[in-house]
């Protein structure tokens, strides 16, 4: 079969760019652990500048990056307030509570991905011996492709303040949730003390995430990169990727989420399925449980990969162009219809 593959199980499987992989070629490089990668070096202060922080850090993945702001906000002993759909607490491995003997506190996620304010009022640990300390809010945005009301993050992180927490950003799609809002970075990250961002998804970054906060969280966080196996070399030549990620792939974020509402609307005209209603590049589709033996099969003899279940979850991105989805609608209407 002569078509490419379309692969919509993620948007981490998204390819360098000529134009990205020529910079990355071109990158000066130096040894970052001693500070002097001219490249890295730029990438942190570029990211600092957009989202409004004093400092950042270059870390491999978005995952080392959360793990990392969590060992410079808590102690040994400390607790960290989560949403139980959060990827710091579902998906990393249980990093905190493993590596920094850290306690988290999941709470229930609303139906538009917050956390009740009742709830994180309900769950703050008072000051006795017997309970974790309180000492994070954890947020995520976006959380499972849905963008957090900046009216609810406005309240939430200015209530953790008053409560003396600190407060915590997973923004490994903060670019996706910004371009949704029509706000600048800057302003879709108002309230947190910390921000991961991830540079290998929507961005089409090979690999890398930063971690932006203030210069003493960042200098706390040099060390921990250093304890958890993260301070690289030559790094130059991966960071370049994502600083052209940073300056050219922001704004593009917007035809990813065009795409998803196009193929969720294609789609919902199929009899017998359930499709969300995207606000990213995330949507899910609810494919009864005897079909998705055959789904599956259909698919991947058209050549495009999903990662089935009875509750799909279909990602758009740079790699996935519309005549891509459109192949993609045309299966599953075809299958459908044979039923």
């Amino acid at each position: 079969m002569s078509e490419q593959w379309i692969d919509l199980r993620s948007d981490t499987v998204t390819r360098p760019s000529p134009a990205m992989l020529e910079a990355m070629r071109a990158a000066d490089t130096g040894d970052d652990v001693y500070g002097d990668d001219p490249t890295v070096n730029l990438l942190q202060d570029t990211a600092a500048e957009l989202f409004g922080f004093e400092a950042a850090l270059y870390a491999p993945s978005g995952t080392q990056s959360n793990l990392i702001a969590l060992l410079a906000h808590c102690g040994r002993g400390d607790e960290y307030i989560v949403g139980q759909e959060a990827h710091t607490y579902r998906y990393e491995g249980g990093g905190a509570a493993v590596l920094g003997s850290i306690q988290p506190q999941p709470l229930p996620n609303q139906a538009d991905g917050s956390i009740a304010i009742a709830d994180i009022e309900a769950n703050i640990k008072p000051d006795d011996v017997h309970f974790a300390r309180s000492r994070l809010l954890a947020l995520e945005n976006t959380i499972g492709g849905r963008v957090l009301p900046a009216a609810y993050v406005a309240q939430a992180t200015a209530y953790a303040h008053q409560r003396g927490l600190a407060t915590h950003l997973d923004g490994a799609r903060i670019c996706n949730a910004a371009v949704q809002q029509g706000v600048s970075l800057r302003d879709a990250v108002q309230g947190f003390d910390s921000v991961s961002v991830c540079l290998s998804k929507g961005l089409g970054a090979p690999v890398g995430s930063v971690l932006c906060g203030s210069r003493a969280l960042i200098e706390q966080g040099k060390r921990w990169r250093k304890m958890l196996g993260g301070g690289m070399r030559q790094a130059g030549v991966i960071a370049a990727a994502g600083l052209y990620a940073l300056q050219h792939n922001v704004g593009r974020l917007a035809d990813d989420h065009a795409n998803a509402a196009f193929l969720a609307a294609e789609l919902g005209k199929i009899p017998g399925l359930k499709v969300s209603t995207p606000q990213t590049n995330i949507f899910y589709v609810e494919v009864p449980q005897q079909h998705t033996a055959g789904l599956q099969a259909a698919l991947q003899a058209a050549h495009i990969r999903v990662s089935m279940a009875p509750r799909l979850r279909l990602v758009t991105h740079l790699d996935a162009p519309r005549a891509g989805l459109e192949r993609t609608a045309a299966v599953f209407a075809a299958y459908f219809s044979k039923l």
